[in-house]
């Protein structure tokens, strides 16, 4: 393997952890060496370290923090959708989008980052969504809380660049999850007519997410901070 490649003696957390993305990112870091630890509503079963973690509780969030001891990697992937025209979405959905998507991250960053800053080395990572970055029918209030995630990585790359502590957004595109799966139920033939759309003419795969976060984490990375990256075969530009 190349140098600077392997995370031996690093503890990762990955929020999401029990989820399609979350699961495929922990692996790649697990295989990179690190010490990874799934953090989810639901408990992952597979023999890995696994914390409960409510990011819609702010006293989960402060428990979560205080038990789980020295974080290097923080990936913040644990997101909620809720898929509705946004004259029609009632504000309680904003409100707990609002909670798990931007305020839970933000503290939880909060929480962590200090440490990472004092032992002179850490990775933020924070997975939003290309529908947050070029707009996505459907998800306003759910875009409008990721999005928020954009100022939070580049104000904490600026802020933490001097303890070598770099901050990215990953957004994935259209991709093959459960939850893709479920909000297309509705529309029979919705998952071909997105894939013919992208041009690399597949959808996306948690893997392919999994494998750019696992690079920002390593030192291979240590130059790349305050970016927003698309995983989305192209189907959005720059």
């Amino acid at each position: 393997m190349m140098d600077g490649l392997r995370l031996d003696g690093r503890v990762a957390v990955v929020t999401g952890g029990a989820g399609a993305i979350g699961t495929a990112i922990a692996t790649d870091l697990a295989a990179l060496g690190a010490e990874v630890v799934l953090a989810d509503v639901a408990l992952a079963n597979d023999g890995r370290r696994a914390t409960h973690l409510d990011l819609a509780s702010p006293q989960s969030v402060e428990e979560f923090a205080g038990a789980v001891g020295e974080v290097d990697i923080l990936v913040h992937n644990a997101g909620v959708a809720i898929v509705e025209p946004f004259t029609e979405s009632d504000p309680a959905g904003w409100d707990l989008m609002w909670q798990v998507n931007l305020r839970g991250p933000m503290l939880l960053t909060k929480l962590l980052l200090p440490g990472m800053m004092a032992r002179g080395w850490g990775r933020l990572v924070f997975v939003s969504s290309d529908g947050a970055r070029a707009g996505s029918g459907g998800e306003g209030a759910y875009a409008a809380t990721k999005a928020g995630l954009f100022g939070l990585a580049k104000t904490l790359a600026r802020e933490a660049a001097r303890a070598h502590v770099t901050a990215n957004v990953v957004c994935p595109g259209p991709t093959d999850t459960p939850m893709l799966r479920r909000v297309s139920e509705a529309e029979p033939g919705l998952v071909d007519k997105i894939a013919r759309a992208i041009p690399l003419r597949r959808l996306g795969t948690p893997a392919d997410v999994a494998g750019l976060v696992a690079y920002l984490c390593t030192e291979r990375a240590a130059y790349i901070t305050g970016q927003t990256l698309s995983v989305s075969g192209g189907v959005t530009m720059h």
